[in-house]
């Protein structure tokens, strides 16, 4: 359970709910991509699915995919080892923590953790598993293993263990990741490369991580779980029970929910895809909030590059916009370094903006 110190509860409420006043979000009308009909070999097909998907990636950073072919089978086991794991006693959980591998970077660190998002003093109602993935070069279906996944969820717990069932998944969303973001390749009309995107995920050094997050009924309505924020990666994919909370920003600065529907992934653009399209795909914000009953768990798979990896926009897509570049060139490394020395809403993208972007 999340544990909050005292006056902390204060600091997570909604700003409109500390007035007395919580209007509820409209709800958004977020795209939908079919993504059976899109790869099932109708070359028609699939070129309006990667043109739908760029445009939901233009407009709104966000998009709903159906027809994934995750197995239904792995979806129920792994939702149901992720809230046997969040049942476990508290000291069982913090347990899991010791188990991790060193942090990635400065100021992150994988394993269990509650309340405390980051090290600058952001709180939510949330209590969470960071995972990082590594995997081979190749095909999608590689050999995935996680750094410091517990070993089981609990006595009850199907026979595998809690690491067996989120590698499988990791591995299921892996592909669907890597499918997704072949579509946002041909829907820039960068058909001649399709694996532009595709390349960084499946690198044998790419930076991918799971998170396992377990946002528990609230004492009253209207707390923050995860605080507006964008993704630093290149694309998230979420997939969620059937409990509410998601809200994403819309172009004009409004917060809309986002209808729960457990049997479909949610994708967003994150800041590194923003960069390399050259501010065409918007990177979201977005949020979690908590007023239901119901405990919401969500898992999200973030596609990241190699540390070391060189980002810049693409020249296909600078060419089009007369040679303007919107961001300099930078590693991975050094802006998720940059990431975690700032707090969750700051704007991490503006200090590797160029002049022209600015003007």
């Amino acid at each position: 359970m999340v544990v909050l110190a005292k006056g902390e509860l204060e600091q997570i409420a909604l700003p409109s709910v500390q007035r007395g006043v919580a209007p509820p979000p409209p709800l958004a009308a977020v795209p939908e991509i079919n993504l059976a009909a899109a790869t099932a070999g109708d070359a028609e097909a699939r070129s309006a699915a990667a043109r739908a998907v760029a445009r939901a990636c233009e407009e709104h950073g966000f998009f709903k995919v159906t027809g994934h072919g995750v197995p239904a089978p792995l979806l129920a086991r792994v939702e149901a080892a992720a809230a046997a794991f969040f049942a476990l006693p508290q000291r069982d959980k913090e347990r899991a923590a010791a188990t991790v591998a060193p942090p990635a970077a400065a100021g992150s660190s994988f394993g269990y953790a509650s309340k405390r998002i980051g090290a600058h003093g952001d709180l939510g109602w949330v209590e969470y598993l960071l995972l990082g993935v590594t995997a081979g070069a190749g095909a999608a279906t590689a050999p995935v293993a996680l750094a410091g996944a517990p070993m089981s969820a609990s006595a009850d717990a199907p026979p595998c263990c809690f690491r067996e069932v989120l590698s499988e998944y990791i591995g299921a969303v892996r592909g669907l990741t890597c499918r997704v973001l072949e579509l946002m390749a041909e829907g820039l009309g960068l058909g001649a490369t399709p694996d532009v995107f595709t390349r960084l995920v499946l690198d044998g050094e790419s930076d991918s991580m799971l998170r396992v997050n377990h946002y528990p009924p609230a004492p009253r309505p209207g707390l923050t779980g995860f605080g507006a924020h964008t993704d630093p990666q290149i694309v998230s994919v979420l997939r969620s029970n059937a409990a509410a909370g998601l809200e994403i920003s819309l172009p004009d600065g409004t917060w809309a929910a986002v209808p729960s529907d457990r049997d479909s992934f949610f994708v967003n653009v994150g800041d590194a895809m923003q960069v390399l399209t050259n501010g065409r795909f918007r990177s979201v914000r977005h949020r979690v909030t908590v007023s239901s009953a119901r405990p919401r768990v969500s898992l999200i798979f973030f596609g990241g590059p190699p540390p070391r990896e060189r980002l810049a926009p693409l020249p296909g897509l600078v060419d089009r916009e007369g040679g303007r570049r919107r961001y300099r060139e930078f590693t991975w490394k050094e802006y998720k370094t940059s990431v975690y020395r700032t707090k969750l809403a700051d704007n991490r993208l503006c200090y590797f903006e160029t002049a022209t972007a600015t003007s």
